[in-house]
């Protein structure tokens, strides 16, 4: 994350980095105070559904609490706009696809998702008493450039690059809506763009790849073969994510442009430039 941070520097307009935590509310209002901001983009949790199981209390401290901070220093120095990541987890194992905004959402099954659901609740209500204009972006399976060396992706891509094994969990059956970094960052400023009172988006490619076809598209990719580790499947796991983009395309006018046939070489091809 700082190597990512230094590349930002040189690229990127002038901005100000500050280091700190969600949880220190004393921090956040020092940094709100000291600066006006326009509106916020709240990105920042502990992500990660099967890491949750582990550490429930952690992740509702820090997603919960965390955005319950940010909402409260944005509302208590006059800023009416933010847009906050929640994430498709949140639908559980929904029986309906695609997945809509609409659908009723009651089955969340990981504590990851509960503090997502939680945080979306929290938004409602700060729109509701305080006027706050919230959008909330439930992400799909985002992956790209600088993805987190932890997820899917990137771990079966640098596994399959090393010749060993990567773990798969159940029949390789489960699907996901992957949906490339350059897509969802598209949804994420046409939302600073726009006001809404209070709207929920999905944010996904609203195409579904199995498991096996995945590690299929990153063997290619690579022009190897992966040695498979099968294990049971985990408590938390979903069988299928699809996003129903209707509501994004409609009133953001998102229009995902990268599907996950040319999304995999390209991550691959940036993996192989940055293996260090």
């Amino acid at each position: 994350k700082r190597r990512n941070l230094r590349e930002i520097q040189t690229l990127a307009k002038p901005f100000e980095f500050c280091h700190g935590d969600l949880t220190d509310r004393a921090a956040l209002d020092e940094l709100f105070s000291s600066v006006k901001f326009d509106q916020v983009i709240h990105l920042a949790a502990r992500a990660g559904v099967r890491p949750s199981l582990e550490q429930p209390a952690f992740y509702q401290r820090v997603n919960v609490e965390g955005t319950v901070n940010v909402l409260e220093a944005a509302r208590q120095t006059g800023v009416k706009k933010i847009t906050i990541a929640s994430s498709s987890s949140v639908y559980g194992v929904n029986a309906k696809v695609p997945f809509s905004e609409s659908d009723p959402i009651f089955s969340a099954v990981s504590p990851y998702a509960a503090s997502k659901l939680a945080c979306e609740a929290l938004g409602h209500t700060w729109h509701h008493v305080y006027q706050m204009d919230v959008a909330m972006l439930r992400f799909f399976t985002v992956y790209g450039p600088r993805q987190r060396p932890d997820l899917a992706i990137h771990k079966f891509t640098k596994l399959i690059d090393a010749g060993k094994p990567i773990p798969v969990f159940g029949d390789g059956s489960t699907a996901r809506d992957h949906t490339h970094i350059s897509d969802i960052l598209e949804g994420v400023i046409a939302c600073t763009q726009r006001e809404f009172g209070f709207e929920i988006f999905n944010l996904g490619e609203s195409q579904t790849v199995k498991l096996s076809e995945l590690i299929a598209l990153i063997e290619n990719a690579l022009g190897k073969k992966a040695v498979i580790d099968r294990q049971p499947l985990q408590p938390g796991d979903v069988p299928i994510t699809f996003a129903d983009i209707s509501k994004a395309r409609k009133i953001l006018g998102y229009n995902p442009q990268v599907k996950v046939e040319k999304g995999i070489p390209l991550f691959v091809d940036w993996f192989r430039k940055n293996r260090q």
